[in-house]
């Protein structure tokens, strides 16, 4: 079994950068009264929505860069590619809690779109060359 050192240690900052975007919605619940959905919360609605963002692109991301990893990606690509999901992941959070729209929110998710593409096409040419 391979060793996968730099996705083990860009999974765990992600794993903790998630728990800070679930208290943030909880905590917004507990003070509006609102148990679902957003409530016509504009505050709750920007804060879902950059929990919801977060796991929906964080979690294959960094599945692309484990199997991007095993498979023998060099560690240049790993690095590049676990900064700029984590750089694009802490701006698009960030301006989405505070203004909801921003140049910074766009330039997070192309930051978070480079690494998916980068990884996702390694993992191809790599499943490529040993078919």
């Amino acid at each position: 079994m391979g060793s996968i050192p730099i996705a083990t240690l860009f999974i765990g900052i992600f794993v903790l950068l998630q728990i800070p975007l679930t208290i943030l919605v909880g905590y917004r619940r507990a003070r509006t009264g609102i148990q679902f959905f957003d409530g016509g919360d504009p505050v709750l609605l920007r804060r879902m929505r950059a929990h919801g963002n977060y796991t929906e692109t964080v979690p294959i991301a960094l599945l692309a860069m484990a199997a991007a990893e095993l498979s023998g990606a060099p560690a240049w690509l790993l690095w590049a590619g676990g900064s700029s999901l984590l750089v694009g992941r802490v701006m698009h959070a960030a301006i989405l809690i505070v203004k909801g729209w921003g140049l910074p929110r766009a330039i997070g998710m192309i930051l978070t779109f480079l690494p998916m593409l980068g990884f996702g096409l390694w993992c191809l040419s790599r499943a490529a060359s040993s078919a």
